[in-house]
């Protein structure tokens, strides 16, 4: 087994767990952008969300929220940005799909998690939703 995720999960890696279940693990970011950053993994492997079982999302997803409410209340975070990098080309480091749970604190320097592309980039969007429309539909 060499996707250290996984070998967190089976306790061959030492990780700070801060919330488990059946489905799902999660364990403190070892290169926190802020303190309690945390990272949230299926205990299964899963490299990409297109990967993820249907049945695993809401536990997924469930868990994620129940650790950024807990990093408000614990940590006294004034909010959280919570979110998935998707594919080595979104900045996916470790193929095993993990959900960051990043505190936010007044003056931290961080941002929001938001549109940047320039309108160029961004495509005829009528067209675009009608491609998107066509398989989500389909």
């Amino acid at each position: 087994m060499s996707c250290p995720f996984c070998r967190i999960v089976a306790g061959e890696l030492p990780a700070e767990v801060v919330y488990e279940d059946e489905h799902v693990l999660a364990f403190l970011d070892i290169c926190p952008m802020n303190p309690g950053h945390t990272l949230v993994v299926p205990k299964s492997h899963v490299e990409r969300l297109s990967d993820l079982p249907d049945e695993l999302c809401g536990p997924l997803f469930a868990a994620a929220r129940k650790v950024a409410v807990a990093a408000i209340s614990a940590l006294g975070a004034s909010g959280a940005n919570v979110g998935l990098n998707d594919g080595r080309v979104a900045g996916q480091a470790i193929p095993h799909l993990h959900i960051h749970v990043v505190p936010r604190f007044p003056g931290d320097g961080g941002g929001s998690l938001h549109s940047i592309l320039p309108a160029k980039r961004a495509g005829d969007l009528a067209r675009v939703a009608e491609e998107l429309r066509a398989v989500l539909e389909g």
